[in-house]
């Protein structure tokens, strides 16, 4: 079984081109990937989750 990649906030940010505030404003809303909070209370989002969420935002042109 693979291991599951789980991305820290910043790479996610990074990826989406996002702020921190506007990504959090969006978890408030229902809306964006999924995120998993550690024991530590740091923030994780599984990639698999990530590419899955990426997918449903894409529009037909």
């Amino acid at each position: 079984m693979p291991k599951r990649e789980l991305l820290k906030l910043p790479a996610v940010l990074d990826e989406i081109d996002m702020s921190r505030a506007a990504f959090y404003r969006m978890q408030a809303r229902g809306k964006g990937p999924r995120v998993m909070k550690l024991p530590n209370g740091q923030i994780r989002v599984d990639r698999v989750e990530l590419d899955a969420w990426l997918s449903s935002c894409e529009v037909a042109a």
